[in-house]
């Protein structure tokens, strides 16, 4: 799993394929259909999910409920990543990191795509709704909404689009959690507020390294009036204290709920620091794009060894 998320670096940083772009269209690419699913970044909201439900009590977890949380959320995540390359196929098209997908290149129609990703949705509220609990179907529900419906075509008209993102991107440990407890909870909505001000610098940091091409696809991801990089910087600093400030917030949870212990506190301690001087330096006026890659990578880093790490804590 660890090597998986590291390898969102090589999607993110790398260049595509000029010979993908010039295939012909194809009516049916297994390989497409594939890549349309965005499957790293799919099996990213998987794996929050699941340790969202693992968290909960993982010595007493029922393997069905896992089961169908693990395939509901696989399907929602996928057809939600398959909707959004079709709304923004054009837009795909004049960036250079992205002009490889699958619609760009060709490998898939419009109208595959449209079908395969609704079918894919449908099927995971499908799953969700049959054998877990409405409120784990009404949060899933909630995070293709704003998603597809706010998220994305606000991406070309405000930089408050990366917040609203955060949201959707969210919501997968809390889909997690109420599937083994039944119903929202304090604890479950830390692990909400962990995932959305994890997203924050992550996502800040890809901004500004594609700023170029995120304004060649008439995406706002960053304020026009802000060519040095102070405000987004800022911002990431901020979000990575807001960070710290959930990452610790188990501790001061009820007795009657169950609390981390040791080893969580010395692992959460250990990784906010690693962030926070990461995303301090990107703060810094010198070597920003070069920072910028480093705290993209200590947030790739950070998130796994977190949730795990109080996964763990559980066990002990």
């Amino acid at each position: 799993m660890y090597v998986t998320l590291v390898n969102l670096t090589k999607d993110i940083f790398s260049k595509p394929s000029p010979s993908s772009i010039l295939e012909d269209a194809k009516p049916f690419s297994i390989r497409g259909l594939y890549e349309l699913t965005k499957p790293r970044l799919s099996l990213l909201s998987v794996f929050t999910a699941s340790l969202g439900f693992l968290v909960h009590d993982p010595l007493k977890s029922d393997f069905s409920l896992f089961l169908a949380l693990t395939i509901g959320t696989a399907f929602a995540a996928g057809g939600a990543a398959a909707l959004n390359q079709w709304m923004e196929r054009k837009e795909d098209a004049l960036m250079s990191r992205t002009a490889s997908r699958p619609l760009p290149a060709k490998l898939v129609s419009p109208e595959l795509a449209l079908c395969f990703g609704a079918f894919l949705c449908t099927a995971g509220l499908a799953i969700l709704w049959t054998w877990t609990n409405p409120w784990a179907t009404l949060l899933t529900f909630s995070t293709l909404f704003i998603y597809l419906a706010i998220y994305t075509p606000l991406k070309k008209v405000s930089p408050i689009a990366i917040e609203i993102g955060a949201i959707a991107g969210a919501l997968p440990p809390l889909i997690g959690w109420v599937v083994a407890a039944g119903a929202p909870t304090m604890y479950g909505i830390i692990l909400f507020g962990i995932l959305f001000s994890w997203q924050l610098p992550h996502f800040m940091a890809i901004a500004w390294n594609h700023r170029r091409d995120y304004t060649k696809g008439g995406f706002q991801f960053h304020h026009s009036n802000d060519s040095s990089g102070r405000k987004i910087g800022l911002k990431s600093f901020f979000y990575s204290i807001v960070l710290t400030t959930f990452v610790f917030a188990p501790f001061f949870l009820p007795l009657n709920q169950s609390r981390p212990q040791i080893f969580y506190l010395a692992s959460a301690t250990l990784l906010s620091v690693y962030l926070l001087n990461a995303s301090l330096k990107f703060l810094s006026k010198k070597d920003r794009d070069q920072n910028s890659k480093k705290l993209f990578f200590v947030t790739i880093i950070y998130l796994p060894l977190l949730l795990a790490s109080l996964v763990i804590d559980r066990y002990l």
